[in-house]
């Protein structure tokens, strides 16, 4: 039997053990190392559950049992510190040395840090895995300063808040989201959060960090000098891939760890998928490429190789309870903009030759798959155009409609 290491044990690797399991359940003996001490849980809950919306065992998607049960081999808590290419073996930080034909690296990526003075301050904090979440959830009640308004900051920032902080955002740009929203809906969601008791700091670039005599953060120091005083300071600046192991084993590593269409790197035993890869100068942080590429992968690994990985692009959603956006696509390029504002939702289509491009939804965001199903089959919306904005049943009511009146006529 053919022996096959995973290292790393997130939602990518876990999708990959699913996959290749059910493809060839009798061709490797697979041994998977994860750096937490964990079994597989799901990282797209931590939000909710610093947020009080959940618990832990809800989260937990693949305990031990699962692992047992398909002859898997889970060590948690020790990482890898060498893989060494010649003997086709890693070794972990207690000892254990592995063997294998097949080596997937699902290393992941690690929260940037802000680059400037003070950052090892105690209590500068990420939010990036369960730790993270531990750590965030046994804070007293204090100041806390969030720097970064993408989806992560604005989501931290709310679950602080629930749980009784006083937090302040800080974010570079004019709106929130500026990546995945206009400029309208980034300030409707920051109306909405002020609300529930965020603040912000906009168009506010981060300086320092200032310390007290303690070693501990006391303030953050923007770039026009506002002092904003900070007990706890949550660094959410984005992720940058995790590449030192495929870089000290010699493989082509960029942005990411290089790979080709069927994940493989340049060695052909060993490939690489997740968060800490590049494909065609792309690397990626959603789950659903992140699935894709598991997929992919694991067709080959189970020697079905005929499959291809091409990135396809895919809604982004919040997970912020009791505020729903949708986007994809582009936005705020060329073409024309459909939209329509109405008290408590926003919608926003752009439109380039007769198909939607990309699209934003705010609020109700019921119709978000009838438009990003016409969004991915680049669907003629001519016929639809004066009433696209409605949404799906007032479209397909209308299609009925039309449809009689053609049979009347005929």
């Amino acid at each position: 039997m053919k022996k096959l290491v995973v290292i790393g044990n997130g939602m990518a690797a876990i999708r990959l053990l699913e996959e290749v399991t059910r493809l060839a359940p009798d061709l490797y003996q697979i041994t998977v190392v994860g750096e937490e001490p964990f079994a597989g849980y799901n990282r797209v809950m931590l939000s909710p559950l610093l947020g009080g919306g959940t618990d832990e065992t809800a989260i937990t998607t693949h305990p031990h049992q699962w692992y047992r049960d398909r002859n898997i081999r889970l060590i948690t808590g020790s990482p890898v510190v060498a893989i060494r290419r010649h003997r086709r073996q890693v070794v972990t930080a207690a000892g254990h040395k592995l063997d294998y034909d097949r080596l997937v690296l699902a290393t992941g990526a690690a929260p940037r840090k802000l680059p400037v003075e003070g950052v090892e301050l105690q209590g500068v904090m990420s939010f990036r895995d369960l730790y993270d979440v531990r750590k965030l959830l046994s804070l007293p009640v204090a100041r806390v300063v969030v720097v970064g308004g993408g989806f992560l900051g604005l989501e931290a920032a709310d679950a602080l808040v629930k749980q009784g902080h006083d937090v302040t955002l800080v974010h570079s740009r004019g709106h929130l989201l500026n990546q995945q929203l206009d400029e309208a809906a980034g300030h409707r969601l920051q109306a909405d959060l002020e609300q529930r008791g965020v603040k912000f700091v906009m168009q506010a670039r981060t300086a320092s960090l200032q310390g007290n005599n303690q070693g501990a953060v006391s303030a953050v120091i923007l770039a026009d000098g506002q002092r904003l005083p900070a007990d706890y300071v949550v660094q959410a600046v984005g992720i940058v891939p995790r590449t030192e192991l495929a870089f000290q084993a010699g493989l082509s590593v960029n942005q990411g760890v290089r790979v080709d269409d069927t994940l493989q790197t340049f060695d052909p035993a060993i490939y690489a998928i997740g968060e800490c890869v590049e494909h065609r100068n792309r690397t990626f942080g959603l789950v659903a490429p992140l699935y894709e590429q598991a997929a992919v992968c694991a067709s080959h690994l189970a020697e079905l190789g005929h499959r291809r990985y091409l990135f396809a692009d895919s809604a982004t959603r919040l997970k912020i309870s009791g505020i729903d956006l949708v986007s994809f696509g582009d936005f705020e390029g060329e073409g024309e903009t459909l939209q329509l504002a109405l008290p408590g939702s926003y919608r926003r289509l752009q439109v380039v030759e007769n198909r939607i491009v990309g699209m934003v939804l705010y609020g109700d965001v019921t119709d978000a798959a009838f438009y990003e199903n016409l969004w991915r089959e680049r669907t003629d919306i001519t016929s639809l155009r004066q009433i696209l904005l409605m949404g799906e049943a007032f479209c397909k009511a209308a299609g009925k409609r039309g449809d009689g009146e053609e049979e009347i006529a005929a």
